[in-house]
Formats: structure tokens, sequence, C-alpha cells
């Protein structure tokens, strides 16, 4: 299930959750409230293997 968390970059609401459920998340907020970053800051981060690896 999805759920609305605050975007680190830009402070506005985006998601978290499986994906399955974004639209039910979005209704919930306005529009002029919603996180338009096109990258989150989970993306930027690296992966527990790429810890692991060094990569």
């Amino acid at each position: 299930m999805c759920r609305p968390v605050n975007c680190p970059s830009c402070k506005k609401t985006t998601w978290s959750g499986c994906g399955q459920h974004i639209d039910q998340v979005k209704a919930s907020v306005p529009d002029n409230q919603w996180c338009t970053c096109t990258e989150s800051a989970a993306d930027k981060k690296p992966g527990i293997f790429a810890g692991i690896f060094g990569r």
C-alpha cells in the first residue's frame, strides 16, 4: 500500500510504497502541494549491494 511522504528536496508531498496506489495518494493532496521533482533522494542513494560491493 502506498502512503504520502515529504520529498526531502522540495518538502512537498510525494509517495512511498508499492506504486500501485499512487492515484489514491494523489487524490488526497492538492495539486499545488504535489512534488514535481524529477529524481527523488531515494533514487540518488546507492542501494545496499552497491555499498557492499563498492559500486
